[in-house]
Parts: structure tokens; sequence; C-alpha cells
């Protein structure tokens, strides 16, 4: 069989928590769920042994909105998944048909949740009102002006309402006054620079223990230090030094004593990470967790092909490229103050350098900003440039969601 590569795009709620990730099947044109093979049978044994888990995995324990064409449905793929882990998302339709009503009725009977993605305010899509959960807008093809009449006939069947394509955050704070209550696009990894901006203490202190990190030998005191102000910071990185990285039985209980078992480097990892998960206190989780995985990806790319000579500055570079988002500062006044390596600087401000193109490349594939032709072309010039295939990003991208979920931030 050949393998499907999946990419994902987070949809938020007002609050910018991720309620949940719609799956894009690159081997697709239209990011449809694969119709496999012609016998189901054998598409059905295919789904289960190659698309289940990555499925799973990807989603990281949250809503997963799969866009099913209506051939797929009737041979009931969607009843692989549990009904509580996926959204059917209806593609491929220009109106309802009896055909698509009876359909949505077995799926709904069965427990399941169904988006509509193609609705364009035509009265005639009001027929499916009582048996959809979300109706997903796209806001580049509906002028949200025409919306409020219907918004009030959707809230009364209890839909909730999705906007596709929310590039701004100003988008998305008029979208949610005119009743949307879920988010899809790129709104979140707007950087809002605010001049003369002034670190909080918890941040300015998240700062100072990022900058611990990059310290060789680690100052053990120091970091000690910083932790010790608040008892959540030392529970939350034992716990996840403990979740994760251990492979023994036996608990660690203080930085020292993980230094021993882990080692360092580990160790120094895990520092970093406790730092940036704290930093997001002002912007969504997403951010967060994209930039974790950002590292992770890059630090298991610079060990193949022709990346190796940067696969020191490799995960810390992930790590930090949100930084932006998260301080609401320029990154090059907020390098000033770390004391990284030149690389990573040229990579953070300006993509520049080997390590720049992995960064670009990787932040490409784990974002699934995939709707810009000539960046895509871009990309796969890059991966051909440095050997790489579809199949090493897709199973980095895999291990990383994994990594990231344990780690339980």
């Amino acid at each position: 069989m050949r393998n499907t590569y999946i990419a994902r795009q987070a949809i938020l709620n007002q609050k910018l928590d991720t309620i949940g990730y719609e799956l894009l099947f690159r081997d697709s044109p239209d990011n449809k769920f694969p119709e496999i093979e012609q016998d189901i049978a054998s598409s059905k044994l295919i789904i289960q042994n190659h698309i289940h888990g990555d499925i799973q995995t990807l989603s990281m324990g949250k809503l997963a909105f799969i866009n099913f064409t209506e051939n797929c449905l009737v041979r009931k793929y969607p009843l692989l998944f549990d009904k509580n882990s996926i959204v059917i998302e209806l593609v491929g339709h220009e109106k309802p048909t009896k055909g698509l009503l009876k359909i949505i009725m077995f799926y709904r009977e069965h427990g399941y949740s169904i988006a509509l993605t193609e609705y364009d305010l035509a009265p005639h899509w009001e027929v499916l009102f009582p048996y959809i959960d979300i109706i997903k807008i796209n806001i580049e093809k509906i002028n949200t002006k025409r919306l409020p009449s219907v918004v009030d006939k959707m809230k009364q069947h209890d839909i909730k309402i999705s906007a596709e394509r929310v590039e701004t955050k100003l988008q998305k704070q008029t979208l949610a006054e005119v009743g949307f209550d879920y988010f899809q696009g790129y709104f979140y990894h707007q950087p809002e620079i605010i001049e003369g901006r002034t670190l909080t203490s918890i941040k300015a202190q998240m700062l100072a223990l990022l900058n611990e990190s990059f310290s060789h030998p680690l100052n053990f005191t120091a970091i000690s230090e910083i932790v010790g102000h608040d008892v959540n910071l030392s529970i939350a990185l034992l716990k996840m030094v403990n979740n994760v990285a251990t492979g023994t039985k036996i608990e660690i209980t203080s930085l020292k004593q993980a230094a021993s078992y882990l080692g360092e480097d580990k160790l120094r990892q895990f520092v970093s990470i406790l730092a940036l998960s704290n930093l997001t206190s002002d912007c969504s989780d997403e951010i967060c967790r994209q930039a974790l995985i950002t590292g992770k990806v890059m630090a298991a790319l610079s060990n193949k092909a022709t990346f190796t000579t940067i696969s020191d500055y490799a995960f810390m570079t992930g790590l930090l490229s949100s930084l932006e988002v998260m301080l609401s500062m320029p990154m090059a006044e907020i390098l000033k103050s770390m004391p990284v390596a030149k690389p990573i600087k040229l990579a953070l401000i300006s993509r520049e350098g080997l390590l720049g193109e992995l960064l670009s490349l990787t932040v490409f594939y784990v974002s699934g900003k995939d709707n810009d032709d000539n960046t895509s072309s871009n990309m796969a010039n890059l991966m051909t440039q440095h050997a790489l295939t579809q199949q090493d990003l897709q199973q980095e991208f895999l291990l990383a969601s994994q990594w990231c979920k344990a780690l339980n931030i």
C-alpha cells in the first residue's frame, strides 16, 4: 500500500483552546479521506492497519475533523473510528439530496457528530439543520455581513458555527461578535507586536530559565532557584521528566538526580520546555504545542541527510521559533538578551543558512499551511535538495506528536 501523509490544522474556540484538528490528507488535492480500494473489506483492513493509528496520534486526544466523500460514507468507513473521537465533515455536495439526508441520519443515529463544510447560505441546506452539529464557513468565499439572519436559525438547532481561513486576530474578534464558536486559520500565529512592551515577572523569570538551559555545564543552583519560586514549576518539571524520559521505575525527585539518570542534554531540553510552556499565558496553548513539535521534528531531521552539521542547534531553534508570538516582541529584540549561537539567531530572525532552511521546511509541514502554491513548490525543492522524503517528515511528525502528548503540557 502507498503511504498516506496526513497534516493537520488546529480548530480553536473563543478562549483559544484547541477543540480539535482538521486532518489534511496530502495525497488528495482536496485533503479528503482516501478512497483506497474498490473491495470494501480490503480497504477497511488497510484503514485499520495503516491509517487509524496515525489519526489517533496526530489528533493528540482532541477531536479529529475528517473530510469524507459520500462514497466513503456509504462504505461506512467512519464506523471504524470511535464516535467520540471524530467529526464527519461532509464534502462534495452542491446541494442536499435525499441520499445525503439518509446518510446523515444513519450516522446521527449511531452517535457521530457531523459538520457541513460547503455551506453557501442557500435556504435549501436548512433541511439538514436538525441533523448537523457544526457548520463550517469559509470566510474568503462568504461575506460575513450576510450571516446574522442565518446565525439565528443555526442557533435554534444548537448548531456550532466554525470559521475557516481566519488569518488575523481582528477577523477572529469580529467573527466572535457575529456569533461564531470556532476558528480555523493562522490568526493565532500572528505576532501582535506591542511597542515598548515590558515582560511580566513570570515571563521574565521563564526567559531567565530559558537562558539557563544554554549553560554548559548546567547550573543546578541557578535553575533550582528560579524553579523554586513557584512550587508548581518544580512539580511540573519533575512530573514531565518522570512521564517521558526515565524508562526506569525509580521516581526522579530532584534536578541532580534527573541529570544523573538522563544526562545533562536531556535535562536541558526539559528545562527549556518547562520555560516555554509557561510563556503562553497570553496566547493559545497550540503555539506551545507547535513549537515543541517543531523542535522535536527538527532535532530528528538534523540527524539525516545534509543537516548533520547543525544538529546541535536544531531542537532549540524549533523551540524558540514562536517566541515572537508568545512575548509580543520582535524576535531580534528578544534574542538580544539571550546567549544563543549565531546560526540560531540567523535562522530565527531571517531564516538564513542551513538551519533556517530546516526551520522553514519543518514549520511549513507542522502547521499544515499548504494553501500557497509558491511556498509548496519551494518546500518541495528544499526536500529534494536535502534528500528528504514525505515519509521522513510524516514519520517524525507522528513521533513528535506522541512525545508532545506524553509531556502533558
